[in-house]
């Protein structure tokens, strides 16, 4: 089938700050084609110009079809695929931030809660696509251009969310204490780290906090530090670091011991996968 077809720009220069546009793209997808699991380190949001698929966070399942959009939070680990008949075809924008976080709560948007359906169809339709002709003019102004183009894409959600108001679900204690621990785990898996030291510096004992990881994520916590680790690798390795390099950047001290995991968790070893490698790292259709 060669229906499927997609296009990527980049921001050559993201800016370090409130909010920053890294990428963005859209593609018309095959019937079930289908992305992850995989967790990311930054923002994607997808926004849904035609047909329809299924975005899995959380252990959720979220149905959408035209005007819906959904967001990826950095360190969830998520899949999404298009429908068998009527398959989607969707826009996207990667982006970071520190306070993207804060943004995207303000407009009722979690893990827990990570969709938006809008009436707005052809005016965030309009701003996804200037957002990425912008980028793909690679003007020397287009960093400030997109960000600016992201605002009003985040404003447009703002209104949508504003109009239907739904109650906000407060995510229980154990959710939280979850999500602290992958957020933790996000943020030091760079560092070589212990499963005890999380637990320490989250204030749990580890065992229980183990248990209810399994229980909310499908894996042990030091999987799921795997997976974040192995995933980044791999983006890493497309880059020009040794592997080494590559090891120490995501908390192996041993480049030996990385290369076995990294076999064990791809089938390839890094200098095997870097031969194989001619894709962009922000494909969005791996």
């Amino acid at each position: 089938m060669s229906s499927h077809h997609h296009h990527v720009s980049f921001n050559p220069h993201p800016s370090k700050g409130e909010l920053s546009v890294l990428f963005s793209g859209h593609a018309q997808t095959n019937p079930l084609h289908k992305v992850g699991p995989q967790v990311l380190d930054y923002y994607l949001v997808h926004y849904v110009v035609s047909g329809e698929g299924t975005f899995r966070c959380m252990g959720q399942d979220y149905h959408l079809e035209r005007g819906g959009s959904f967001f990826i939070f950095p360190g969830e680990l998520v899949s999404y695929e298009s429908d068998e008949l009527n398959p989607w075809s969707y826009r996207w924008v990667g982006f970071k931030g520190n306070r993207a976080d804060e943004y995207l709560h303000m407009l009722g948007l979690s893990q827990h809660r990570p969709v938006n359906m809008t009436k707005q169809h052809r005016k965030l339709n309009a701003l996804f696509h200037q957002l990425d002709h912008q980028l793909q003019g690679r003007l020397p102004n287009s960093d400030l251009q997109s960000q600016g183009y992201l605002r009003l894409i985040l404003a447009e959600y703002a209104q949508s969310h504003h109009e239907t108001n739904v109650p906000k679900e407060e995510a229980s204690g154990i959710q939280q204490q979850i999500e602290q621990a992958i957020r933790w785990l996000t943020l030091q898996h760079n560092q070589p780290i212990s499963i005890e030291q999380m637990a320490q510096s989250l204030g749990y004992h580890r065992t229980h906090l183990s248990k209810m990881f399994k229980q909310h994520t499908g894996m042990s916590p030091m999987n799921f530090l795997l997976k974040i680790r192995m995933e980044r690798a791999r983006l890493l390795l497309q880059d020009t670091l040794t592997v080494e390099q590559v090891a120490s950047s995501v908390g192996f001290g041993d480049a030996l011991y990385f290369s076995k995991q990294f076999k064990k968790w791809f089938g390839r070893s890094p200098s095997e996968y870097r031969q194989d490698q001619t894709t962009n790292p922000y494909d969005c259709n791996e």
